[in-house]
């Protein structure tokens, strides 16, 4: 690399590890570094992290990428960062964290789900423009306000994921305002804490982040900090935002139309739109494009089910897998999947499903299994697909991303049940996102299409294979009425 040359460094705080990507002046990936870290299920439907986990993964992490790009620390003029959404970290009178991290993934707050459609209802849908599920922070913090009274009446500041990081890294005490809408105690519409919620969750409005834009610098790397992360002193740190909006920004999705199928541990289909959507089954965010959302559906096990499938049932290598997998038909002689592990989000809300593999024959393989697993999680997406155009929303432009859609069969697959020509662009993480959110920031691009037309490059593009297409359209109605008739036997579990 020239000696020379500038960076940003972009930071994902991901459901298994973190995620650095280092991007150059010219628009080139530098290099990409990660580092795992452990996810605890301490009671069935409980997920949990330490936050503390995610600041020794990135310090593992950054000397592996100055490394691997031959660049030294001052050459970063910035880093942005971004998380999943809903994660709360807990902090009391000495900002110590109080307990680990509740991720979205984590249901044991349905019973809050139902208290808060009961008694705020219309209350969260015009407030946040979203209904309420187990994913959202409110009724995490409502659980542990019943369950945990101790660890509640600590709390002192709420953070979110990666608004920790650059905390411990020197920054503030904010966040921005699409993170924010994570949390279900944000009004969304005025764009401030919601009074109404913050009481119905007993959060205290002292507790709460400063709100900020995505692309606000809001702090410099100290020299404690800079010893121990890494990072040069004077290092620019920007607030970031969501790694749902990262990724779409890193497949260059800046305008009404422009689509994102996401094939990562949970599946989603997003469409950037000038509006939210009306829907009980829609997650509706605002783009970082000034002006523009991106309303999305979510199916909760997507990658997730294939790993869990090589873990339990496959016991291969997924290359291994997927060549088995490639040479079964389509439709895996009537095999199929629903992959509701953790139950279902679009287009049902209903975490009581469970998953299943019917019309199980005595021909079938492991590797039909392995295929009939990849088509039941896109034939889920189809009903995210289906849920998007009954509210009248139609995709222009559609690119793939996630660690799924590294591999042509379910790209193909995918194409195929949803009918739709998939472009897979070079680099979709959603750290790739945060770096061009850094590179906007500190103005090296005028504009998030500035940087995006620089940044973002096609590499391939899966079209429908018509005869497959038709086969799944079939087949999907048989994968509906197979839920129909087994989500009361769920219900009366």
């Amino acid at each position: 690399m020239p000696y020379g040359m500038k960076y940003v460094l972009g930071v994902d705080i991901g459901s298994g590890s973190v995620k650095l990507t280092l991007l150059g002046q010219d628009g080139a990936v530098a290099a990409t570094a990660g580092c795992e870290y452990p996810t605890r299920y301490p009671r069935p439907g409980w997920c949990e992290q330490d936050p503390e986990d995610w600041c020794r993964a990135f310090c593992s992490a950054l000397p592996r990428l100055l490394q691997r790009a031959g660049v030294r620390a001052a050459q970063i003029e910035a880093a942005a960062f971004d998380a999943a959404t809903h994660t709360a970290v807990l902090l009391d009178e000495r900002c110590q964290v109080l307990r680990p991290a509740i991720l979205w993934t984590d249901q044991r707050s349905r019973a809050e789900v139902e208290w808060l459609k009961r008694h705020f209802g219309p209350t969260v849908l015009g407030q946040t423009l979203n209904a309420p599920t187990t994913v959202w922070t409110l009724p995490q913090m409502l659980w542990l306000r019943t369950h945990e009274p101790e660890v509640f009446g600590r709390v002192r500041h709420i953070l979110f994921a990666k608004d920790y990081l650059r905390w411990r890294m020197g920054g503030g005490m904010e966040t921005d305002t699409i993170d924010a809408a994570g949390s279900m105690f944000y009004d969304a519409k005025n764009e401030c804490w919601s009074k109404e919620l913050c009481a119905a969750g007993g959060i205290r409005a002292e507790w709460l982040p400063r709100l900020c834009r995505p692309t606000e610098i809001v702090a410099e790397v100290g020299a404690a900090c800079a010893q121990e992360f890494g990072l040069a002193r004077g290092t620019r740190l920007l607030v970031g935002t969501t790694d749902t909006v990262m990724e779409v920004l890193a497949a260059g999705n800046v305008a009404p139309g422009h689509s994102t199928v996401k094939l990562a541990t949970a599946g989603r289909i997003c469409v950037v739109a000038d509006r939210p959507l009306d829907s009980g089954f829609i997650f509706n965010y605002r783009h970082v494009v000034p002006g523009l959302w991106y309303p999305g559906t979510a199916t909760a096990s997507c990658a997730a089910s294939y790993r869990w499938y090589r873990d339990v049932i496959g016991r291969e290598p997924f290359e291994r897998m997927n060549e088995g997998a490639a040479a079964i038909s389509p439709g895996s002689d009537g095999l199929m999947f629903h992959p509701y592990l953790n139950g279902e989000l679009t287009p049902y809300n209903d975490p009581g499903l469970r998953g299943s593999y019917t019309g199980v024959g005595s021909l079938h393989t492991t590797a039909h299994f392995a295929r009939a697993t990849l088509e039941g999680v896109s034939m889920s997406l189809k009903d995210c697909l289906l849920t998007l155009r009954g509210l009248g929303v139609e995709m222009q432009r559609v690119r793939i991303i996630g660690g799924g859609a590294k591999g042509l069969l379910w790209r193909q697959i995918t194409a195929d049940v949803l009918g739709l020509a998939m472009e897979k662009v070079e680099v979709d993480d959603s750290s790739f996102g945060a770096a061009m959110l850094a590179a906007v920031g500190i103005g090296w691009y005028a504009g998030f299409a500035e940087a995006a037309e620089a940044c973002v490059r096609v590499s391939s593009v899966a079209e429908p294979n018509p005869a497959n297409a038709m086969l799944y359209e079939e087949l999907f109605a048989r994968y509906r009425a197979v839920h129909d008739a087994l989500a009361p036997v769920y219900a009366g579990r």
